[in-house]
């Protein structure tokens, strides 16, 4: 379906539905006099996250906007700390039986502080590439603010930069190409020969760079080869991953030098028009492949990258882009419209419709956002939606590395939480959006990263828990780690990131109805998966067959002793997820004709035992399998509300009971807005 477009519409009074788009005349006529979705700033960016994100998957850039000087803030997905790991611990069985044992007795405390032997080394850190720096003669700093304007076009993947210096506006335009592999940037005056600037790369990293051929900057460094950055030298040699990036201007013909300076900077005097073409390697081959092994040469990557774009001229490039870009984004419209006689809008193929004389565009984004709690702006909701969009069809593409914590854009050495996947709920967050919203291919990195996952799964599985299949804790990197993470165990001990995976690929089944994708890709990795949870599951002393140790991911209880714990048996979000998989498994095995398979028999008998979702003494899920005392009755995550969403185990028609208490769970977290969307539904 991915040639199909999609229309989300909602109307007062009416249901939310999605269908192909339909010929309507009323829609196509707005459409004709429809403005581009736009997030629109007056100012440059002060702060990392007030700058704009580009990015075509592999290739990612955060554009500040600033007058004077800019920073153009690089990152490539495969810049990652350290190598291929052995993530197996031949001591854990001997832990395990310790903490199951504690676990039995009711000494939760104690099985928690035990259970940091579950533990293991932490995974790797995603790094940056660097920053392209721009720095403009003195005139700039005396440019008219009314005049200055930065915006991101979401209809078109780009971002544009423009204020005035006197008489002169000068325009900044940014956007980064899949099909090229390249991030374009033109600046231009509109006064002829006004345009003057100097440009260089910066880094954090260990990195040289100098100037080739009089037009290129390249640089050369290298990522640390443990996480924690050792004292680098210039001339040293780490064994981590290689990288480069080649920085190539092209000016006006007529008008216009450049020259090198101290052979790390170039300054352009005098042009009418510069473009700026940055591509970027590094010597990454494999989640499976040592860095210091590698015999790919990142600056003889990206040379060759430039001479394949030597025939395109900028609006060669930058139609290329819109073409791969819009073939995703224009797939989906969504629709809204208020009570309000003298306030409507549209969207549809990426555009906002305003009624003429309605809107003011100098207000910024952020204006409309402070505004929202008073003022009813369906658009904002609409631009908010497509952003989402967007940002994914920016960070993961076909044969790029899965999005990461932040998709693809880091400015920092030692990121916050190390800017890695984390498998606990945000790297399946980045991806709910892909198959609703009709951006399937952009799943794919996700499946290979889930691929990669069970081949090191697997030995984890089998050292450290003596369990066939495979398995995958709450943290992960670009090497595939699958042991539990080092650190505090509420969040470190977690084995059921992999399965929370691979309901993903049912899903993506259930929405393309690919048997090719289910049979070769999809099916192996689920029978993995449940092999390891059949063999996960212990028989608990009600017969029920039950997880030990079990965390609900990031939170703490008060034990029946009053000592604070989060280790304990059965939390409902493992058993929630389990059954997830289970369904998913046998579902599959019917569709394959695979239902006589033994490893289906076994599913099938342990689904009539798995241990039930309940309801706690105030009407609420139970968030462990005892009711106990929590300490933060409004913390953040919702885990025990897997069955509701993402899962398929609680619905109205089958477990009003249940629905009701997710209600109140609700309720009881602050989530008190859940009253007018349910009643609304």
């Amino acid at each position: 379906m991915e040639d199909d477009q999609w229309v989300l519409v909602r109307r007062p009074k009416e249901k939310d539905w999605w269908s192909p788009r339909a010929e309507d005349a009323d829609s196509e006529k707005d459409t004709k006099r429809s403005k581009p979705l736009k997030v629109t700033f007056t100012d440059p960016a002060k702060y990392w996250t007030d700058a704009i994100p580009i990015g075509c998957g592999r290739l990612g850039a955060m554009v500040w906007g600033g007058v004077g000087s800019e920073i153009i803030q690089l990152n490539e997905d495969t810049l990652w700390t350290g190598s291929p790991g052995n993530y197996t611990n031949p001591e854990a069985p001997e832990a395990l039986s310790e903490v199951r044992k504690l676990v039995d007795d009711g000494q939760y405390a104690e099985a928690t502080e035990a259970a940091i032997k579950l533990t293991a080394k932490p995974a790797d850190v995603y790094q940056l590439l660097g920053d392209i720096k721009l720095e403009f003669d003195d005139s700039h700093v005396a440019y008219g603010r009314d005049t200055y304007h930065r915006e991101l076009n979401l209809d078109t993947a780009t971002v544009q930069v423009k204020y005035t210096v006197g008489e002169v506006e000068f325009l900044r335009e940014h956007f980064a190409s899949r099909p090229d592999k390249v991030i374009a940037t033109k600046i231009s005056g509109s006064k002829s020969g006004s345009l003057t600037f100097a440009v260089s790369f910066d880094c954090k990293l260990d990195h040289h760079s100098y100037i080739n051929g009089k037009t290129k900057i390249i640089m050369e460094g290298s990522c640390p080869e443990k996480r924690i950055p050792p004292t680098l030298k210039p001339n040293g040699n780490p064994r981590g991953i290689q990288f480069s990036a080649v920085l190539d201007i092209q000016i006006s013909k007529d008008r216009g030098v450049i020259r090198v300076l101290d052979d790390k900077k170039l300054i352009v005097e005098g042009s009418d028009w510069a473009v700026l073409l940055l591509v970027a390697s590094s010597s990454f081959e494999g989640s499976f492949s040592q860095p210091s092994e590698s015999r790919k040469d990142p600056t003889s990557d990206c040379l060759s990258v430039l001479q394949s774009l030597m025939n395109l001229s900028y609006s060669d490039l930058y139609a290329r882009h819109l073409d791969d870009y819009q073939n995703l984004f224009h797939r989906v419209s969504l629709v809204l419209s208020t009570n309000s006689k003298n306030m409507t809008r549209n969207v549809s193929a990426g555009s906002t419709n305003f009624p003429e004389g309605s809107e003011d565009y100098t207000v910024s984004t952020a204006e409309r956002i402070q505004s929202f709690k008073r003022n009813e702006d369906p658009s904002l909701v609409e631009l908010l939606f497509q952003f989402g969009r967007y940002l994914l069809i920016s960070c993961s593409r076909p044969g790029t590395q899965v999005a990461n914590l932040q998709g693809i854009w880091n400015k920092d050495i030692q990121p916050k939480w190390d800017c890695a996947p984390h498998l606990n709920i945000n790297l399946e967050m980045n991806y709910w959006l892909s198959l609703p919203c009709n951006l399937r291919e952009c799943q794919e990195p996700l499946f290979d990263f889930i691929a990669a996952l069970s081949v090191n799964g697997k030995k984890t599985a089998h050292v450290n828990y003596e369990a066939s299949g495979w398995v995958v804790h709450h943290k992960s990197d670009i090497w595939a780690k699958s042991s539990a993470d080092y650190g505090e165990v509420l969040w470190a001990l977690w084995p059921m990131g992999g399965a929370w995976l691979c309901t993903h690929l049912w899903e993506h089944y259930t929405f393309t109805l690919e048997k090719d994708f289910l049979k070769d890709k999809a099916y192996p990795l689920l029978e993995g998966c449940a092999s390891f949870l059949l063999d996960w599951l212990i028989e608990g002393p009600s017969g029920y067959l039950e997880t030990n140790p079990s965390t609900s991911p990031e939170h703490v209880f008060i034990a029946p002793d009053g000592k604070p714990a989060c280790v304990s048996y059965s939390s409902t979000m493992d058993m929630s997820i389990i059954k997830e998989v289970f369904s998913a498994i046998v579902s599959a095995a019917e569709v394959l004709g695979k239902m006589e398979d033994a490893l289906i028999g076994k599913v099938c008998k342990a689904q009539q035992r798995l241990y039930p979702t309940k309801i706690a003494k105030d009407g609420s899920i139970m968030e462990w399998a005892q009711d106990f005392g929590d300490p933060d009755v409004h913390h953040r995550h919702l885990s025990h509300l897997f069955g509701l969403f993402p899962g398929h185990t609680i619905t109205v028609e089958k477990t009003p009971a249940l629905c009701k208490a997710a209600e109140n769970t609700l309720y009881k977290r602050g989530f008190s807005i859940f009253e007018c969307l349910y009643c609304n539904v």
